[in-house]
C-alpha cells in the first residue's frame, strides 16, 4: 500500500491523473507521501476489525454499495475504506461536498424507490445510477425545476464517481486491471480507443 501510494503521490502516469478532481490533487500532494500516521492507519484497510475515520458506518455502507455498483471489484480493492482514509485528511471543502454527494444519491434512491440506495436489488441500482449518469442536454443552463434536480444529481454522481474511480485505479487490484505487474511502471498508460472518445 505504501509504495502504490507513493508512486500516485510522485505523479506516476494514469490514465485520469490530468483531472483536477479533489482525488487526484490529493493523491498528487507531497503532505500525503509524507504522511505517516496516514500510511499506518493505510496498513489497516484489509483488517477486519476496520472502523472508518472520517465517515460514519451508514455512509461507509451506502459508500461501499456505490463504489461497487459504479466500478465492479471495488469492495476486494478496499474502494470506500481508502476513500475514508483520505477524507480524513482532505480539505473540509471537500470532505463537505462528499458528504452533500453521498446524502444526494441516497435521499433521490428513497425519493422514488423508497428505499436507501444498498438496500436495491442489482436492477434498480442500475437503472438508477444509468439516469443519475447521464447529462441533461441543458446542463449548463437548467430551465425546469425538474432539468435543475436533474443536473445537480449528474453533478453530485460526476463528484462520487471520480472519488471511487480515482481510489479503485490507484489501488493495486485497479492498476493490476491495468496491466500494471509489480516487476515495472508504465511511463504512461494507453488512452480510450473508442473513436467517440471517453467520458
Amino acid at each position: 500500500m505504501q509504495r502504490l501510494m507513493a508512486g500516485m503521490a510522485a505523479g506516476a502516469a494514469w490514465p485520469l491523473a490530468a483531472s483536477s478532481h479533489p482525488v487526484f490533487e490529493l493523491l498528487r500532494s507531497d503532505a500525503l507521501l509524507h504522511n505517516d500516521a496516514l500510511f499506518d492507519r493505510a496498513e489497516e484497510l484489509g483488517q477486519a476489525n476496520w472502523k472508518p475515520a472520517f465517515l460514519s458506518p451508514q455512509q461507509n455502507k451506502l459508500l461501499g454499495a456505490l463504489a461497487e455498483s459504479i466500478v465492479p471489484d471495488s469492495t476486494r480493492a478496499h474502494v470506500s475504506r481508502f476513500i475514508d482514509l483520505l477524507l480524513s485528511v482532505d480539505k473540509v471543502e471537500n470532505q463537505r461536498r462528499f458528504v452533500e454527494s453521498l446524502a444526494a444519491l441516497d435521499a433521490e434512491a428513497q425519493k422514488r424507490l423508497k428505499k436507501s440506495f444498498p438496500a436495491l436489488d442489482e436492477e434498480q441500482k442500475s437503472a438508477f445510477l444509468t439516469d443519475a449518469s447521464t447529462k441533461p442536454k441543458n446542463a449548463e443552463a437548467p430551465e425546469s425545476e425538474a432539468a435543475k434536480e436533474q443536473t445537480a444529481l449528474y453533478g453530485h454522481f460526476e463528484n462520487l464517481k471520480g472519488w471511487i474511480s480515482g481510489a479503485f485505479y490507484s489501488s493495486e487490484v485497479g492498476m493490476r486491471e491495468l496491466g500494471w505487474a509489480s516487476n515495472y511502471a508504465f511511463a504512461a498508460f494507453p488512452g480510450c480507443a473508442h473513436p467517440q472518445g471517453h467520458d
